[in-house]
C-alpha cells in the first residue's frame, strides 16, 4: 500500500512539474567520472542509468530538452535474461503518462571487455498523435578524466571509392575545440566512418562506435582540460509519433581501455568485435571465406557475369578443381538474372536490377546445377543481389509499383528505391529472396546497394514526419537480414554498398564486407595495402579481390578474407604461381584475427615513395607476422621498425618467406628496433616469428 501511494505521489509530482506548478532545476547531460582504474561495466551501467540520474542520451520533445525533465518521469529498470555469461542485459524505462511518451533503453554490458552498448525505443502511448520529437541523441555524455591535457580523437576516412579509403586520421582536441562528422548520401560509411578511439592524457581512453546504416551525425567537444563530450544520433529527424507508434534509434557502444599505447584500445575493440559483434554459427565465430569467381568478367560488352552460362560455370569449377584451386566459396556476382545479357537493347547487369528471376536462356535449370557442382567439390555457393535499387520497367516495378519510392519530377533514368519501411513489402521481399535461396541451392547471400537513398527518404516523408522514412527503411533492412540469418542458420551475409559504404556497428554484427571498396584498380596494389592498413585499426573482418599472382600484388590484397579472380583460361598466367599464393595465404591467414600494430605511421599512405608495414601478433602463443612493402619510387632499401606485444625476455625465431631463412632475435631487440630489408623497389617482405 505504501509503495502504491509512493508511485502515485511520483506520478502527481511529474504532472505538477510538467505543467510548471513546481519549479524544476535544469541538469546537464550525463557525466561519467573515470579513474585510472579499469571500469567495472556492471557498476558503470547501474550508476549511469540509476534512478534520479540524467541518462546518457537526450532528446527534445514539444520544444523542451529532456535534460530539463526526464529525472522527474516515472522510472523503472529490470535485468533481462542473457544466454552469454559475459553479457549482462538491462532495460531502463522512462515514461510520462500525461505526455503519452515512453522511452525504453536496452543496454548490453560486456563484462569481459569493459564495454557497453545501448539502443533507444520511443513509443507514443496516447490515443492521438504525439508532440514533435526531435534532436534525438542516442548518446549524450560527458567523459571526465583524472588527468588534464590534450585529447586525440582517432578515426578513419570513410569510403570515397579511392586510394585513400579508410585512411587513418587523428583530430587533436584542445579546450574549446569542436568536431562534427556525418556520412553522405544515406549510407553509413560513405565519406565518414562510424568508429572512433578517444585517447586521453590519462593513459586511457574509450572506443566509441555507432550502429546506424543511414545518416548518423556525431559531435565531439573538448569542454575543458579534463572533460570530453560525445553526442550522436540521426542527422535528420523531426517528427510526431502516431497513436501506439514506436521507433528505434541508432545504437551506440563504448569500450573503455587503459594503456600508454592507443593500440591497446584498437586491439581490445577488434577482439570485442570478434567475440560479440560478429556472425556466429552454432554458437561459434563464423570465419568469412576465401572465395573465387568463374573466370570473372568476360570481354565487352559482357561485363561482370552477364555472359556466364550454366555449362561454362560448371566447367570453371571443374577446371579450378583440376588445378587444386578449390575455394571455400564460389562467388556468382552481378548479371545472372533476366535481361542482363540483352546487349542489343542496351541492357547490362546494372540497369536490369529488379528482374529477380534467373535468366532461363543461360541457366535453363536455374542456378541449382551450379550450386550442386560447387557442393560436390566441398565449396559453398554465394550469389549477388541488389534488391533495394530497382530499375524502372523491371519485374518488381511492374508487379508492385506501390512499393517503390520515387523522387518527384525525376527522369526515367532515375532509380527507384524499394520501400523496406513498408512492412508488407519487406515481408514479401524477405520471403521472395528466401525462396530463391532455397530453390537455387544458395549458401551465402551477397547484398549490394549502388545508390544514395537519402533523397528518396526525404522526398517521401509526410509533412511533420521528417526522418521517418529513413527510420523505417533501416529498421526494415535489419529485419530482412535477421529473417535471412534465422531462416538459414549457417548463412553468411556479404555486405556491399558500392564497396564498403555501409559499415557500422549494426551491419558488422550481421555481415562483413568481402569487397570493401569499389576502387578495383588491380594495377595499383598500393591502394589495397592502404585499405588493409586503415581498416585493420577497427575491423578484423574484411576482404578484397586479386587478379595478379606476383608477390607484391597478392600480399597487397590479403586480409582476413579474399577473393581470387585469376583468369585460369589465360595462357600467360601460371597455375603454379596461383597454388603458391594460396599455400602462403593458408599459412598466415588466421593472424588477421589477432592483434594489429601499424609499423609505418599514419602519414599520407597514398604516396608511391614510402614503405608500408604492419604486424599481426597472436598473444595466445606469442607468435605473429610482419608484412612490408617498399613502393615503386622509394629510395630506401631498408627501414627500422619497433615491434609490439612481445616478451622482451624471450628469443624469437623469425622466418623469411621469400628465402626460407631463419634468424633469432630477442624480444627486446625487436621492440627497440628491427631492420627490414627489401633490395628492389616495388618489393614485399613476409616474416613469421615464434
Amino acid at each position: 500500500m505504501k509503495i502504491t501511494n509512493l508511485l502515485s505521489g511520483l506520478k502527481l509530482l511529474s504532472l505538477l512539474l510538467l505543467v510548471g506548478l513546481i519549479p524544476y532545476t535544469s541538469y546537464s547531460q550525463c557525466q561519467t567520472r573515470l579513474t585510472t582504474k579499469p571500469v567495472n561495466i556492471k557498476q558503470w551501467i547501474n550508476t549511469t542509468f540509476a534512478w534520479g540520474k540524467t541518462p546518457p542520451f537526450s532528446f527534445v520533445y514539444d520544444g523542451k530538452s529532456s535534460n530539463d525533465f526526464i529525472r522527474s518521469w516515472t522510472y523503472s529498470g529490470k535485468t533481462l535474461k542473457s544466454n552469454d555469461p559475459n553479457v549482462v542485459k538491462y532495460c531502463f524505462t522512462y515514461e510520462n503518462q500525461p505526455l503519452g511518451l515512453k522511452v525504453e533503453c536496452d543496454v548490453d554490458g560486456y563484462t569481459d571487455f569493459d564495454a557497453v552498448k545501448w539502443v533507444l525505443r520511443f513509443t507514443n502511448t496516447d490515443s492521438g498523435n504525439s508532440k514533435t520529437l526531435k534532436e534525438v541523441k542516442a548518446i549524450d555524455i560527458d567523459l571526465n578524466y583524472p588527468v588534464a591535457g590534450r585529447f586525440n580523437l582517432h578515426s578513419a576516412e570513410g569510403n570515397h571509392i579511392s586510394k585513400a579509403d579508410f585512411h587513418p586520421k587523428t583530430q587533436v582536441m584542445e579546450v574549446g575545440d569542436t568536431y562534427q562528422i556525418a556520412p553522405e548520401g544515406g549510407r553509413s560509411s560513405e565519406v565518414a566512418f562510424p568508429f572512433f578511439n578517444l585517447e586521453s592524457p590519462a593513459d586511457q581512453g574509450v572506443m566509441f562506435s555507432i550502429g546506424w546504416s543511414g545518416t548518423w551525425i556525431a559531435d565531439f567537444v573538448k569542454k575543458n582540460d579534463r572533460t570530453f563530450s560525445i553526442k550522436s544520433g540521426m542527422k535528420r529527424f523531426e517528427s510526431y509519433l502516431e497513436a501506439g507508434e514506436s521507433i528505434r534509434t541508432p545504437s551506440v557502444s563504448l569500450l573503455f581501455w587503459n594503456g600508454k599505447d592507443r593500440m591497446t584500445g584498437h586491439n581490445k575493440f577488434r577482439r570485442f568485435v570478434l567475440a560479440h559483434q560478429s556472425r556466429k554459427i552454432n554458437g561459434k565465430f563464423a570465419e568469412y571465406p576465401l572465395s573465387s569467381g568463374f573466370n570473372y568478367r568476360d570481354p565487352a560488352p559482357c561485363t561482370e557475369y552477364s555472359c556466364l552460362t550454366e555449362d561454362y560455370a560448371i566447367a570453371m569449377i571443374r577446371r579450378y578443381t583440376q588445378f587444386g584451386l578449390i575455394p571455400e566459396v564460389y562467388w556468382l556476382d552481378a548479371g545472372w538474372y533476366t535481361g542482363a545479357s540483352n546487349f542489343n537493347n542496351g541492357q547490362t547487369w546494372a540497369n536490369t536490377v529488379g528482374n529477380w528471376t534467373v535468366d532461363k536462356e543461360r541457366f535453363p535449370r536455374g542456378l541449382k546445377p551450379v550450386a550442386d557442382e560447387a557442393h560436390k567439390v566441398g565449396a559453398k555457393f554465394m550469389v549477388w543481389f541488389e534488391p533495394e535499387r530497382v530499375i524502372r520497367g523491371t519485374q518488381w516495378v511492374e508487379e508492385h509499383p506501390e512499393w517503390m519510392l520515387d523522387i518527384p519530377d525525376s527522369n526515367k533514368d532515375t532509380y527507384l528505391l524499394f520501400d523496406l519501411g513498408n512492412q508488407e513489402a519487406r515481408v514479401w521481399m524477405s520471403e521472395y529472396i528466401a525462396g530463391m535461396i532455397r530453390e537455387n541451392g544458395i549458401d551465402y547471400y551477397r547484398q549490394d546497394f549502388n545508390m544514395q537513398p537519402d533523397i528518396y527518404w526525404e522526398a517521401n516523408d509526410k509533412p511533420g514526419r521528417a526522418g521517418m522514412k529513413e527510420v523505417r527503411h533501416i529498421e526494415g533492412l535489419y529485419a530482412f537480414w535477421d529473417y535471412l540469418l534465422e531462416t538459414f542458420p549457417e548463412m553468411l551475409i556479404d555486405n556491399c554498398a558500392s564497396g564498403g559504404r555501409r559499415l557500422d556497428l549494426e551491419t558488422i554484427s550481421r555481415s562483413a564486407p568481402l569487397w570493401r571498396s569499389d576502387y578495383y584498380h588491380y594495377d595499383d596494389p598500393d591502394g589495397y595495402q592502404g585499405h588493409t592498413y586503415g581498416l585493420n585499426f577497427f575491423l578484423p573482418l574484411h576482404g578484397t579481390g586479386i587478379l595478379q599472382t606476383d608477390r607484391y600484388s597478392f600480399r597487397s590484397s590479403i586480409s582476413s578474407a579474399l577473393i581470387y579472380n585469376w583468369k585460369i583460361t589465360d595462357k600467360n598466367v601460371s597455375v603454379i604461381d596461383m597454388q603458391n599464393c594460396l599455400k602462403e595465404y593458408a599459412q598466415i591467414r588466421t593472424y588477421f584475427y589477432e592483434d594489429y600494430y601499424p609499423l609505418s605511421g599514419t602519414r599520407d599512405l597514398t604516396r608511391d615513395n614510402i614503405w608500408l608495414a604492419y604486424q599481426l601478433h597472436r598473444p595466445s602463443d606469442d607468435s605473429g607476422i610482419i608484412v612490408a612493402f617498399r613502393r615503386e619510387k622509394s629510395t630506401d632499401a631498408s627501414v627500422t621498425v619497433q615491434l609490439s606485444g612481445l616478451d622482451i625476455g624471450k628469443t624469437y625465431a623469425i622466418r623469411n618467406y621469400d628465402n626460407d631463412t631463419v634468424i633469432n632475435k630477442t624480444g627486446k631487440e625487436l621492440a627497440d628496433g628491427f631492420t627490414l630489408v627489401i633490395e628492389q623497389p616495388r618489393g614485399s617482405l613476409l616474416l613469421q616469428y615464434e
